[in-house]
């Protein structure tokens, strides 16, 4: 008896409350959802100065790694921003082009948004660039309100608004702490639409690659015309100089396809940007050597040299626009940032390094935004090639700054079938049919979220893919919710450990008492659930028992409980109220404070018998609930 008054008296000091007023408990919640990773811990009881040096490094993070910078970081640097300067200008033109922007826009994209990726850029990893993913899904849906060929000056401008707003929306996320909703788009999400977009890219590129007439901008496979149209005769009896140079091309494209590996090794980046080079550079002088156009070999055209024209004046606000526009910019920015900061992430746990998610927000947020007032349109991660800092992408803006200035006419004269080689090499890349049966392997839910985003982008749009994706990924998280984990405990033979006895069946239950550990918050959502499961777990357990052994105790494991709502406690009466009439009593194990306050406040734990009904272990609570 002594032992049991010992033991109440021990649980009873935990029932003094959290001492914290809703407000604080408000304020801590909020800090704790949006600053989970607390960046600003290390500014706590510095001077006013210190705390303002802090956060401008925090915020403009050249300001933190410029002043150590060396020389032995810039040779790393240097060769990293030339190979990505060297591969962004045969994409760029190339992306601009499967945008249906005049080719020089692609260049531009990659000349300002750099420098701003360098100021405000957290990875030391990253290069930035248009992507082919983004182009093609602005194209499919600006291209409906407004036609690249008919009014070609109205649908840039439309980009350029599009990047601007796709800009806003990145920063406003970033400021406000708010990556938590970039999660909603998971790792299998991205990776069927990647490879959807890529199959549609590819097949996109046939008039291009295989010198065909008749193509389609449409992304969705049911919507295109039929081979049989796209196959039109003159691919058989066009001229041969033409078909010479497509199957010299396709040849390139079967060397380059396996060396689609240059995300992970800046060497291997190195190799495939000299054969993309080589690509270039040669189809660029046999079209000139050859007269391409005479022969009907389509090539880039007019590329005239000079910086970025400002385009602040030209963005386009018009309400019979703006909702297109913030559709676009909307479905757009969630994409580049969840493709963006996992990239980050998982290149910095490579070099073990922290990257912060909401600081990247910004950093896309704003070089969108500058971007925009300089004739670019929509970028973000693009590239890994060994980069030591930031100074990379500065080397690579400085590139593309002379190539601007003084090289863009050469490359006027590349053949359209050398860009969509370079565009399908890329798109191979993006299928990755190996995490793709990894998931069918792991988990098939997660396969079917991946599918989903893949057929929905190939066959319907790559915005119906995409929603549908996410709606299954939320779906799988509101069951989650609904259905929150629960289970019967039972002892470990020869200990003092409790486990649910479907994993370990040789666990041996108590007489008279069953054990059930509550393992996630109760929300209005699970509260039916919860109890229905509990009480039929108490009807089990009476059916099976002996006449001379009713069931009298029921103790419930609420570590797990992190939250309750007041749905929830009003489960927890009802439950008691079922087991009254049978006389059988409850007692809590290992409640937190936030839920034990509660239980307290609603004279739940009062009504269960006191404080002497909830205890630390589940060893006491058995012990002791025999005394009572």
């Amino acid at each position: 008896m002594e032992a049991f008054e010992g033991a109440v008296q021990r649980n009873a000091v935990n029932f003094s409350g959290s001492g914290q007023t809703f407000l604080s408990s408000f304020r801590s919640d909020l800090k704790e959802t949006l600053l989970p990773d607390d960046p600003f811990r290390h500014l706590k009881g510095q001077p006013a100065g210190a705390v303002t040096v802090g956060l401008l490094r925090y915020f403009v993070p050249i300001l933190e790694w410029a002043p150590s910078y060396s020389f032995a970081k810039f040779k790393y640097d240097l060769l990293a921003g030339v190979t990505i300067a060297s591969l962004a200008i045969p994409q760029g033109i190339s992306y601009a082009r499967l945008a249906n922007l005049p080719p020089v826009i692609g260049l531009y994209s990659s000349f300002v948004p750099p420098l701003v990726y360098a100021l405000f850029g957290s990875s030391t990893s990253l290069a930035v660039g248009t992507v082919a993913g983004a182009s093609l899904f602005l194209a499919s849906i600006i291209g409906t309100v407004a036609s690249a060929t008919e009014d070609p000056q109205l649908y840039s401008n439309l980009f350029f608004t599009a990047a601007f707003c796709t800009g806003v929306i990145e920063a406003a996320l970033g400021i406000l702490r708010l990556g938590i909703l970039v999660d909603f788009l998971s790792r299998s999400t991205i990776t069927g639409f990647m490879a959807g977009t890529a199959c549609i890219v590819i097949l996109q590129q046939l008039k291009g690659f295989l010198g065909l007439l008749h193509s389609t901008h449409r992304t969705d496979v049911t919507k295109q015309k039929s081979f049989f149209t796209i196959f039109d005769l003159s691919l058989l009896l066009g001229d041969i100089v033409e078909m010479a140079e497509c199957g010299a091309w396709s040849f390139l494209l079967w060397i380059l396809a396996p060396n689609e590996t240059y995300s992970e090794c800046g060497l291997a980046l190195s190799y495939v940007t000299m054969f993309h080079h080589l690509d270039t550079n040669v189809g660029c002088v046999f079209a000139y050597l050859v007269h391409a156009e005479d022969h009907g070999i389509h090539i880039v055209g007019p590329l005239k040299k000079g910086l970025n024209p400002i385009s602040i004046s030209d963005l386009n606000f018009q309400s019979k626009y703006l909702s297109t526009v913030m559709n676009a910019s909307l479905m757009a920015a969630f994409l580049a940032l969840s493709e963006g900061i996992a990239v980050g992430r998982s290149l910095g746990i490579l070099k073990n390094e922290q990257t912060d998610g909401n600081k990247e927000m910004i950093a896309f947020g704003l070089m969108n935004i500058l971007g925009s007032f300089f004739s670019c349109y929509l970028t973000t991660v693009n590239y890994h090639a060994g980069c030591k800092t930031q100074m990379s992408n500065v080397i690579m803006a400085i590139c593309m700054m002379l190539v601007l200035l003084f090289l863009a006419p050469v490359f006027e004269y590349t053949p359209l079938v050398a860009l969509s080689a370079i565009i399908t090499i890329a798109m191979i890349g993006l299928i990755d049919y190996e995490e793709a049966y990894r998931l069918f392997k792991v988990d098939k839910y997660d396969f079917c979220i991946c599918m989903s985003a893949f057929f929905g982008v190939v066959f319907f749009s790559m915005t119906i893919g995409l929603l549908v994706s996410v709606m299954l990924s939320i779906l799988r998280a509101l069951l989650y919710v609904a259905r929150p984990t629960s289970c019967k405990l039972g002892n470990i033979a020869g200990t003092e450990l409790y486990r649910d006895v479907m994993l370990y069946p040789n666990s041996k239950l108590l007489s008279e008492t069953l054990i059930i550990e509550l393992g996630s918050p109760i929300y209005f959502a699970a509260a039916g659930y919860l109890k229905e499961r509990i009480l039929r777990w108490v009807e089990e357990e009476e059916n099976i028992a002996n006449k001379d052994e009713h069931l009298k105790h029921v103790i419930l494991d609420m570590g797990g409980v992190t939250a309750i709502d007041n749905t929830g406690i009003g489960m927890l009466f009802d439950v008691h109220r079922n087991l009254q009439k049978k006389e059988i009593k409850i007692s809590l194990v290992n409640p937190r404070p936030g839920v034990v306050e509660k239980l307290i406040l609603s004279r739940y734990i009062e009504i269960i018998g006191g404080e002497e009904r909830v205890f630390l272990s589940i060893k006491e609570a058995i012990a002791l609930s025999h005394f009572s």
